[in-house]
């Protein structure tokens, strides 16, 4: 009888326990992903992770360019500052000159002596002058500081076909010409071979309010220029729909034959909220609300690639995501043209989304150029004279870089849904990738702000021998980083995950992104 009753005090005693047990699995079970580790065919192009810098606000001036004379540090007029931190996040492409500034932009304007170079009125934003002082020698110094390949977009809505045909001269011709002698005069001796050609922005709007089958012939006519020099091979990119506007992409798939593109621009923002329009003054309805269109970007990219590959089975035309990112009002007391804000967690949300999708589409995504990269809109770098502040999405680019160049791996995601009001999203959102070491990368965000989630992961085809993490979040959903606060949002390790059997199980924090790293 002893013996019945110690055995029933003992099964008493461990019952929370079990209830525990059945708790952590139910949880658990809510969100299972699975990664196919011995899956993985496409290449996630290094290019998906670029950057986009127009001649807005101070994104050039005072973001890049301060002068030689300036006693910021600098080289040749470019501080350094600035080209040290977007080194750190490998930026692998910069889009350049704009942007609306573009179908404005008479390259000649910006090369030779800085003194004689002629202003302009920048009519698109703010209407300030522009003294042409950063032109393409400059813009391609940055390039070369920073280690990345220039992507420059040509002004077809008020240039000419020959303007953009020297341009191309100029920059990549390595014989004996008008143009390759005008470079030499003005101090560059060998050619810069630029590969990456826009031809236009935005047409159908900014870029000259062009309809889709005007744009086509003026397309085949204004590429023909863009000359392949020895050792400069250019890939030409036309410019491509907003959003989900099919018929755009259509008429150019339909009517622009394969080897004239090479790449088409798509260009989409996320707003901002819903109530608020506000970078730092929200609520949860505009969290929700401004995730839920920063999915939709893949919904998008969907539909525009079943378009391509209509006309296009075989995946030869890259689908390029120019321009991509948040858009919410100017911060206070600043001019409205100059597009300043700040930027948040939210942010950092919206990057982690974005680029985690574009990953998934890599086999049709080949470059993406967030707007824009200081200063402006979702920007990584914001300066006020001598000061520079890393933001939110800044970081989550620093986290994301080991996705550059890796095999996308296959996943498959069951996760419990983000609920507000009377809408839903999914609650997690994910891509993974194996480098070239072998190395598997796992990038996760959990978009709801309220609640943890417990992930179970299950890796096929490779055994979890070494894991580590890192985290981005922090304490509210409005939380960002001033020139007084710098590293209010910043990564941290994570150790909130268990190594099992099959892969692993973690714990993610409410409004968080983390990165595993397994061996």
């Amino acid at each position: 009888m002893f013996r019945n009753i110690l055995l029933n005090i003992l099964l008493i005693s461990a019952l929370p326990a079990l209830v525990v047990g059945i708790n952590v699995e139910s949880a658990y079970a809510q969100n299972k992903l699975v990664i196919h580790a011995d899956l993985g065919k496409v290449t996630i192009d290094k290019n998906i992770y670029g950057h986009f810098s127009e001649h807005l606000g101070r994104c050039v001036y005072e973001g890049y360019w301060v002068g030689e004379d300036s006693s910021i540090p600098n080289t040749r007029g470019i501080r350094n500052d600035v080209v040290d931190a977007l080194k750190q996040i490998k930026v692998p492409v910069l889009r350049w000159p704009g942007g609306c500034f573009a179908d404005e932009y008479h390259w000649k304007d910006g090369i030779g002596p800085r003194e004689d170079r002629p202003s302009m009125i920048n009519t698109n934003w703010g209407g300030v002058t522009e003294n042409n002082h950063f032109g393409t020698h400059e813009f391609l110094d940055l390039c070369e500081q920073l280690g990345c390949e220039p992507f420059i977009t040509g002004n077809v809505g008020s240039g000419t076909v020959q303007e953009l045909s020297e341009w191309v001269e100029y920059v990549n011709f390595d014989g004996v010409s008008p143009m390759a002698d005008l470079r030499r005069e003005n101090g560059r001796e060998e050619p810069w071979r630029v590969k990456f050609w826009g031809v236009g922005n935005e047409n159908w709007g900014c870029g000259g309010s062009m309809q889709s089958s005007f744009y086509a012939d003026v397309y085949r006519r204004f590429q023909t220029y863009v000359r392949n020099y020895p050792g400069a091979r250019t890939f030409k990119i036309a410019c491509g729909p907003y959003g989900g506007d099919i018929k755009w992409m259509e008429t150019m798939m339909k009517n622009v034959e394969r080897g004239q593109m090479q790449g088409i621009d798509l260009h989409y923002y996320c707003g901002s909220g819903r109530d608020s329009k506000s970078a730092t003054q929200f609520k949860e309805i505009d969290w929700f609300h401004q995730l839920r269109r920063a999915m939709e970007i893949d919904a998008i990219i969907t539909k525009q690639s079943n378009i391509m590959d209509k006309y296009d089975r075989q995946k030869r035309v890259a689908l390029i995501v120019g321009e991509w990112g948040a858009w919410h009002n100017v911060e206070p007391g600043t001019n409205e043209g100059f597009l300043y804000q700040q930027n948040s967690l939210r942010d950092a949300m919206v990057a982690g989304v974005s680029l985690n999708i574009m990953n998934q589409h890599c086999d049709r995504v080949r470059m993406g150029n967030i707007a824009q990269t200081v200063n402006v809109l979702q920007a990584m770098i914001l300066t006020d004279g001598p000061k520079m502040i890393l933001t939110p999405s800044y970081h989550v680019f620093d986290l994301y870089k080991v996705h550059q160049d890796a095999k996308l791996l296959p996943t498959n995601l069951d996760c419990k849904d983000y609920r507000f009001d009377d809408n839903e999203i999914p609650g997690l959102n994910v891509s993974a990738s194996r480098d070239d070491s072998d190395k598997i990368h796992v990038s996760i965000c959990n978009l709801n702000p309220n609640d943890d989630a417990k992930l179970a992961c299950e890796i096929r085809g490779a055994k979890t021998r070494r894991m580590s993490g890192q985290i981005l979040t922090a304490a509210a959903i409005t939380s960002h980083n001033t020139f007084d606060n710098p590293e209010v949002v910043k990564p941290s390790d994570f150790d909130g995950y268990r190594k099992t059997k099959n892969g692993f199980e973690a714990t993610l924090p409410a409004k968080s992104i983390v990165v595993f790293e397994i061996e």
